[in-house]
């Protein structure tokens, strides 16, 4: 890190203050990139979604190491996130000075060819309830509902890799949101194979504990026998943990969290947790034992990021220290195929690679994670291995979850592809044709289709 750690904390602003894309030259002078940099940040943040704030700034980047920097790389827009033609493009409208709508024009047709929503989530993951869309969840195994609440569709600072892109360039059209507490009780209530609520975003610690209590709570009051767990996905322990440890609103929150131990249901914060140096602010480490004495369980995961974290000694130097601070170490992921994807894809093959040799490095306390795990159309594919079969090399595939509830645990097998980087590009082993899990898909979305 640039400077004394010591000094840097001191000076910690605890006003949250967020930068966009209009910041960009203001940053530019604090980070010390120069003109050139700076035009392709704008143009890049034109097409992708850019915030950041000062807390990430001031104490996540070291000036010093911009633009290779792992914490720079994982919240500020590159170049190479783009098409070159496109990103060409764009430049040459910023360069020109061209009004915003001529921009967003070229940079909505660059959207609509990034996958904005991955793996099924608008024709399969969308529930129902008396034959009308249910906004703001997603169901996909059958155990888990995830709500997104409409107030919690943002975050402290964007991930420059995220999947869930689509959530914040602001067309509703692309957008899961729910204003919605009844629903979710009523949805849950109906369908008792759900045990565990997963209230994502965005980050929904952006939202006023107040805000949170009107989803929370309904839950606990309904007394739902089914529910078990409720889950709240963050990174905001990482981007702004002064979420956790100041003033009313923070100890409202763990009060929260004791109110859904008092009422006999697991709380679980589900981190993302990209690089062991979020950890290190002292502010971070008293946001997590503030969580944890409150009752909760932090879980951490986090994809295998090009540039940011595709390194053994990184992921193990973070297990290491999240167990060390009482965390778990949960899932380690392959980026999904959508947005920025080509600028951070690693192979599967190397995936495997950097997974188990920081798997070898750690404890056994460290070896709750699992990974490399794809998020696909099917379900959380994880790659189990890399051998040889009747002369064949192959990967070894098993699925974690899936959309139907006796893949769970069954392997398969893909044959190797030293450039795959996702699910859709293996081609099954052995000479089979398709994978077993095709057919039921193929059906699943032409049945969608149908319901319109």
């Amino acid at each position: 890190m640039g400077g004394d750690t010591t000094t840097r904390e001191a000076t910690v602003m605890t006003k949250f203050k967020a930068n966009t894309r209009r910041d960009l030259p203001r940053i530019a002078e604090k980070l010390r990139f120069n003109r050139d940099q700076l035009t392709d940040m704008q143009a890049v943040s034109a097409v992708l979604p850019f915030r950041v704030n000062d807390y990430v700034i001031e104490h996540l980047i070291d000036p010093e190491g911009v633009p290779n920097d792992p914490i720079f790389q994982l919240t500020f827009p590159q170049r190479g996130m783009l098409e070159e033609e496109d990103f060409r493009r764009v430049r040459d409208l910023v360069v020109k000075g061209a009004p915003e709508a001529e921009i967003k024009l070229a940079a909505d047709e660059i959207r609509g060819r990034l996958n904005p929503h991955p793996a099924g989530q608008m024709e399969l993951n969308v529930p129902r309830l008396d034959g009308e869309v249910v906004a703001g969840i997603q169901h996909k195994y059958q155990e888990t509902v995830l709500f997104f609440p409409s107030q919690g569709q943002t975050c402290h600072a964007y991930c420059s890799y995220c999947f869930r892109w689509a959530q914040f360039i602001g067309d509703t059209d692309l957008k899961f949101a729910s204003r919605e507490a009844g629903q979710l009780v009523r949805y849950v209530r109906d369908n008792p194979q759900v045990s565990s609520v997963l209230i994502t975003g965005g980050d929904p610690m952006v939202m006023k504990t107040p805000v949170l209590r009107r989803y929370i709570e309904p839950l606990l009051a309904a007394r739902l026998p089914n529910l078990h767990s409720i889950r709240i996905g963050t990174k905001a322990l990482a981007y702004w943990p002064h979420r956790f440890t100041e003033g009313e609103d923070a100890d409202d929150f763990l009060r929260l969290v004791g109110e859904v131990k008092a009422a006999g249901k697991h709380f679980a914060l589900m981190a993302h947790s990209s690089h062991s140096r979020e950890l290190e602010p002292k502010v971070a480490r008293h946001a997590i034992e503030r969580v944890l004495n409150a009752g909760a369980v932090i879980r951490c995961q986090a994809p295998l990021i090009r540039k940011v974290n595709a390194n053994a000694n990184v992921w193990a130097q973070l297990w290491r220290r999240q167990v060390r601070l009482g965390m778990v170490p949960y899932y380690m992921f392959v980026e999904r195929n959508t947005g920025a994807r080509a600028y951070f894809e690693v192979p599967l093959a190397r995936a495997y690679k950097v997974f188990t040799e920081a798997y070898s490095q750690v404890a056994g306390l460290c070896r709750t994670v699992r990974g490399p795990s794809m998020s696909a159309m099917p379900g959380k594919v994880l790659v189990d291995g890399i051998t040889e079969v009747a002369g064949e090399k192959v990967f070894v595939l098993k699925f974690l979850q899936g959309r139907e509830p006796g893949w769970a645990n069954r392997l398969f097998f893909a044959k190797y592809d030293s450039k795959a980087t996702w699910l859709s590009e293996l081609q099954p082993a052995f000479g089979g044709e398709r994978f077993f899990f095709e057919d039921a898909m193929e059906a699943a979305l032409a049945e969608s289709v149908r319901e319109g």
